[in-house]
């Protein structure tokens, strides 16, 4: 999946400038999804400019910086839907633990505990932000008539927090269980 795609999606919600994109999106709404810094998005914007999948107007202010909007054109449009249709493999799991795990073997058992009650924590406020997120969505009861033509996006947007959810679960499950399985061996050295 490339960085373009989440942005022409965010940019199909409405317009933005780079900064808000990083702001109310990589840093709020999809951080459990996608991660990207500043100098990313704004390359990945001239980029898209230049294939005309988006366009630029300068906003002039007086105070502060000039800001830079961006507006999904028809053909981004096109592009998008065309990529929300295709199937695409599974990535690649490229997780650093699992590298630093398959490798272990010469790190003491206190060593590798460490490490994986390191991956425990960074989990579980992962889980936490997903789970504060998915306290934030409005309840479906609760949607005015004129809101109903939102609730196809809310309902996928949910769809996709639960499975993170409970893909954080599972994970921190193994984790346990790694930790478990490391730790006797650790305490019987000491």
């Amino acid at each position: 999946m490339s960085l373009a795609f989440v942005i022409l999606g965010l940019l199909q919600q409405q317009q933005r400038t780079g900064y808000g994109l990083k702001t109310e999106c990589f840093d709020d709404c999809i951080a459990h999804l996608w991660q990207a810094d500043q100098a990313q998005i704004y390359r990945t914007l001239d980029k898209l400019e230049a294939q005309g999948f988006v366009t630029c107007t300068v906003e002039i202010q007086h105070d502060r910086p000039n800001r830079k909007i961006y507006t999904l054109t028809e053909a981004g449009t096109a592009a998008f839907t065309q990529w929300l249709q295709t199937h695409h493999p599974s990535p690649t799991l490229r997780e650093p633990l699992l590298v630093q795990l398959h490798f272990a073997a010469q790190l003491s058992d206190v060593a590798i505990a460490h490490l994986l009650e390191q991956e425990l924590e960074a989990r579980q406020e992962k889980l936490a932000a997903c789970e504060a997120l998915q306290n934030m969505a409005p309840a479906e009861s609760n949607l005015s008539p004129d809101d109903l033509s939102s609730l196809r996006g809310q309902t996928m947007q949910r769809l996709v927090l639960e499975l993170m959810i409970q893909r954080e679960k599972v994970y921190l499950d193994w984790l346990q269980t790694a930790i478990a399985t490391i730790q006797p061996k650790s305490e019987s050295k000491d």
